[in-house]
């Protein structure tokens, strides 16, 4: 079926090749319920080889590399594939609204399923220009609960990016703008700088924009993190509803088992939906798009780019004005090989700081033996000492036993009696 690109609301999601397979799920879910509504696939890496473009469940494709993203290598470098598919879609919202002027666009992520008609999600575009959804909408009574989410919010954001709706109005351009300006410099998995991707920025949306709605109906970005507070009822022939609502659309985020199985959470309807989302992603192919390795993960010459690489050039701009496209290795001069040297000096500075911290340690431990030598012979003086304590006071008492006995009185009577009666002197 033939797509009007000119209906009001447009929905997108972001991934790279992997994850293909959960959009395919999504985008099925979205043209169930609203066949005419295009739906867009953004894909941050490169088109997989035989991919069947013309019977795919998306009405667009677009490669992150038609979104013309200035100082693109050097940009795409900095970022792992988590943090570049958040910081493209603020891109992504502004280039369907250039290219189509549409009233209004929905992001949702890959791994999230639609279940029932978002009609009433899309009549909150006619008062508001940001459509935000919580990650929880109650709090939390149990110490545990509080930890695991309330605790974890503070670091990941108060609202979940998972789903994100924004018109096209002057107060929905200016949040783009800014939004898109903060992800193309900021946008990190960098908790020790207060930063998580695209998601901690939105706390700061309540305070900086008018028109803002926020979505409190249960229904909405049903995830493993609100289960504590959203219990689902139902099955797929009757229609499944969170606390005897509608459910809308449900968010299978990773780690999605954790949560329910630590709070003793599951129902049959859980168990039902957790199962048959994994045999869709099976059928829509995810074991072979797992396998797909993300294109910019890697050098050009095939070696793997790790964290570290990507950290030193982030933080280094005279290096991404010296190597504007990291990824090159065919120069004498190139990132690639200026990173091998940093390392190999990097070592080299290390095991010389080795061989003075081992060499200082061994003149320690020779200074320990000395003084704990030192220490044997001070300890011998003063036992000889303290001998000869006890010898001088023994014979102190000695002398004293001596002074109080009989005989020493006799002698000292006797000495006294020698002086005033001079004894003759012997022949």
């Amino acid at each position: 079926m033939m797509v009007n690109f000119n209906q009001n609301i447009h929905i997108f999601t972001v991934c790279a090749a992997n994850y293909i397979p959960r959009a395919r799920v999504l985008a099925e879910s979205v043209k169930k319920l609203h066949s005419q509504v295009p739906f867009h696939l953004f894909l941050n890496d490169s088109i997989p080889p035989n991919f069947p473009q013309d019977y795919e469940p998306f009405d667009n494709i677009v490669t992150v590399t038609q979104l013309n993203i200035p100082n693109f290598p050097q940009w795409v470098f900095k970022h792992s594939v988590l943090e570049s598919c958040t910081a493209i879609k603020p891109i992504a919202f502004q280039y369907l609204f250039q290219k189509y002027n549409c009233h209004g666009i929905i992001f949702l992520d890959p791994d999230v399923v639609v279940f029932s008609p978002l009609d009433e999600l899309f009549s909150h575009f006619n008062h508001a220009s940001i459509l935000l959804t919580p990650h929880q909408l109650q709090p939390e009574k149990v110490h545990s609960a509080i930890l695991d989410n309330e605790i974890c919010f503070l670091r990941y954001g108060t609202f979940n990016l998972g789903f994100l709706g924004v018109k096209n109005s002057p107060e929905g351009k200016n949040f783009l703008q800014w939004w898109g300006d903060r992800c193309y410099h900021y946008c990190y998995d960098d908790h020790k700088n207060g930063i998580y991707t695209d998601q901690r920025w939105i706390d700061l949306v309540t305070s900086f924009f008018q028109e803002v709605k926020i979505l409190r109906h249960p229904g909405y970005n049903v995830a493993n993190w609100n289960l504590s507070h959203r219990q689902l009822r139902g099955d797929f022939n009757r229609g499944i509803t969170v606390n005897n609502q509608p459910l809308y659309f449900y968010h299978f985020s990773n780690a999605q088992r954790i949560m329910p199985e630590k709070y003793k959470l599951y129902n049959d309807t859980l168990k039902s939906l957790l199962k048959w989302y994994q045999e869709k992603c099976k059928e829509a192919g995810e074991e072979e798009f797992s396998r797909i390795p993300y294109k910019y993960d890697y050098f050009d010459n095939g070696e793997l780019i790790t964290p570290n690489h990507r950290i030193v050039y982030r933080q280094n701009p005279d290096l991404q004005q010296k190597y504007p496209n990291p990824f090159a290795v065919g120069e004498k001069d190139c990132y690639y090989r200026w990173y091998q040297e940093y390392e190999r000096e990097k070592k080299r500075k290390e095991n010389e700081s080795q061989y003075w911290i081992d060499k200082l340690l061994a003149e320690l431990n020779k200074a320990y033996e000395i003084v704990r030598e030192k220490d044997k012979t001070i300890d011998g003086l003063y036992r000889q000492l303290n001998e000869i304590i006890a010898q001088r006071e023994e014979i102190q008492n000695q002398l004293l036993a001596i002074q109080k006995s009989k005989w020493w009185r006799i002698r000292k009577a006797w000495l006294k009696l020698k002086t005033i009666l001079p004894l003759p002197l012997a022949k």
